[in-house]
């Protein structure tokens, strides 16, 4: 069954999406980018309200793609005991390895459970998932680089993401990118391990206004029943 992501900007809204039925707990702060990175201080405060009753993410930031500065990035963010670290891949194919060559010890060594995040609408590149898994990745998930009102649908068909959840078999997968509630029945077919928002869960669906637990409940309660759609047709 596919999982819901919601991020969160607080420890205030990580208890939110927790009442509301997130299954992990993200966090980001969308006023910086896609991927953009919240305090650390403020990740360690979320995850010690969290306090273990849901998986938590969080994100290191729109970053250049310098193996040192992800690397340092990495290494910061777990330091506040967050479960799952997020780094975005942004670069061309030279930069994107580099940087994956530069985790892989790493993650070897500390234990760390890494996520790729590939951009739709930035050329991904699908043939780095084989090389993620050999590194080490714990998961790889498709985002959009732009919020401008286009989601990850306007860039991958429905084709393009079941090829790539089957190459990444093995890891954890996401998809998100301005996902809006009349996607997800679409996107869960393919079967990800979790699918992520921030603005469907937001007043006014606007990404960097506040949470709002109601839509979190509802999107959790919509998800479950595709869940359930979709485990009914694999039966039939």
């Amino acid at each position: 069954m596919s999982k819901l992501l919601v991020s969160v900007t607080s420890a205030e809204e990580a208890l939110q999406a927790l009442a509301g039925g997130a299954d992990i707990i993200d966090m980001k702060n969308p006023s910086q980018g896609a991927l953009g990175a919240l305090p650390l201080s403020v990740v360690t405060k979320a995850v010690a309200a969290v306090d273990g009753r849901k998986v938590t993410s969080a994100t290191t930031g729109d970053l250049p793609m310098d193996p040192d500065v992800i690397c340092e990035a990495v290494m910061q963010m777990a330091e506040t005991g967050v479960d799952i670290i997020k780094v975005g891949f942004f670069g061309n194919e030279h930069e994107n390895i580099t940087c994956l060559n530069a985790l892989q010890p790493l993650i070897a060594e500390r234990k760390l459970a890494v996520v790729a995040v590939l951009m739709a609408d930035l050329a991904p590149q699908f043939a780095l998932v084989p090389l993620l898994r050999e590194a080490g990745f714990w998961g790889v998930m498709l985002d959009t680089a732009n919020k401008d009102g286009r989601n990850l649908l306007a860039y991958l068909d429905m084709g393009s993401l079941a090829v790539f959840l089957q190459m990444a078999e093995g890891m954890q997968t996401g998809l998100a990118g301005s996902l809006k509630i009349e996607n997800i029945e679409n996107i869960i077919k393919v079967k990800p391990s979790y699918i992520g928002v921030r603005g469907a869960v937001c007043v006014g669906f606007d990404r960097v206004a506040k949470l709002c637990k109601d839509r979190v409940s509802a999107l959790s309660v919509l998800l479950y029943n595709c869940n359930k759609s979709v485990e009914s047709a694999d039966l039939a």
